[in-house]
């Protein structure tokens, strides 16, 4: 019982934390390629010690056969993270959180397609609630006089979109699990980073203030290393239903700041979108881990 409320502590605490990640992203003076570069590059760093520490061996052979899969989903991942980045620039925190988690309800229509797994009635209700609730959001936002907010969701899709296909990717790796598998996709998330950068011309690195710098370090080593091996080592304990349960505290934390830290509007139509995207995403992902288990994707 211990080694469960141990676990689902650090479960709701890494949650939690990525919730809080978008204020630290905006106080990064670069471009959103390049603070997605140094996030992987910290993150492999601590990781990579972490993995040293507790004497974890790499499964090569099995890192070998997945490779190119590795490789794949490492580098939406990478390209996901800049559409997020991209999205808070242009947006508020809730409206580009909400449009980023509806990345599970794509990959409930796509895995019929894909997979030939049958979709059930449930995850088609769950589907056509979660896209009204999306419309909610979408269609009664502020946009009369800008378009940033529109371009903003727009980012905020397109990097669900890549978000659902690492989900769908990691569906396809075998005897690569938990922080290695993380740490290779991470290398790899570098590898179509690094060129990006240099082509888009990104060295802005010598001009941070103190504050950048800050920010950029604790969502390099607390947002994503600290967090995934704090994720990764509590899923091990717990069941699929309660790992579902406790990872909508990201969003949950991600507009509550936006709104009561940031001062962000939104309006009771977005409320009620928001919690139709949540509710039904988390309603149909009860069902679907109870069957599967403790095959769980963590927030990208």
């Amino acid at each position: 019982m211990k080694t469960q409320t141990r676990a689902k502590l650090l479960l709701a605490l890494s949650m939690a934390i990525f919730g809080t990640l978008a204020p630290f992203v905006r106080n990064i003076p670069l471009t959103s390629a390049e603070r997605a570069l140094w996030r992987a590059v910290l993150a492999i760093v601590l990781i990579g010690g972490f993995l040293l520490v507790t004497r974890q061996r790499l499964p090569l052979r099995s890192i070998q056969k997945a490779l190119p899969l590795l490789l794949l989903s490492g580098m939406a991942m990478g390209i996901n993270w800049i559409l997020l980045f991209e999205a808070y620039n242009y947006t508020t925190v809730s409206v580009a959180t909400l449009s980023y988690y509806f990345a599970p309800v794509l990959v409930t229509v796509l895995c019929p397609l894909l997979f030939r797994e049958r979709m059930t009635k449930k995850q088609l209700f769950c589907f056509l609630m979660s896209t009204l609730g999306l419309v909610l959001v979408i269609g009664v936002g502020d946009l009369s006089g800008s378009n940033n907010h529109l371009i903003g969701i727009l980012f905020g899709l397109g990097a669900a979109v890549l978000y659902a296909t690492v989900i769908l990717i990691n569906k396809k790796i075998e005897g690569v699990e938990g922080i290695p598998r993380t740490f290779i996709q991470f290398i790899a998330a570098v590898l179509i980073l690094v060129p990006y950068v240099l082509i888009e011309g990104g060295n802005g690195l010598g001009s941070m203030n103190t504050k950048g710098w800050i920010c950029l370090l604790v969502i390099g080593f607390v947002h994503t290393g600290l967090t995934y091996c704090m994720y990764f080592s509590s899923i091990k304990e717990m069941t699929g239903q309660n790992i579902a349960i406790l990872s909508y505290l990201d969003p949950l934390v991600a507009i509550l700041i936006s709104v009561f830290v940031l001062q962000e509007a939104i309006t009771p139509l977005q409320i009620v979108g928001g919690v139709m995207i949540l509710g039904f995403t988390l309603y149909n992902e009860i069902g679907f881990t109870k069957k599967k288990g403790n095959n769980h994707e963590t927030n990208v």
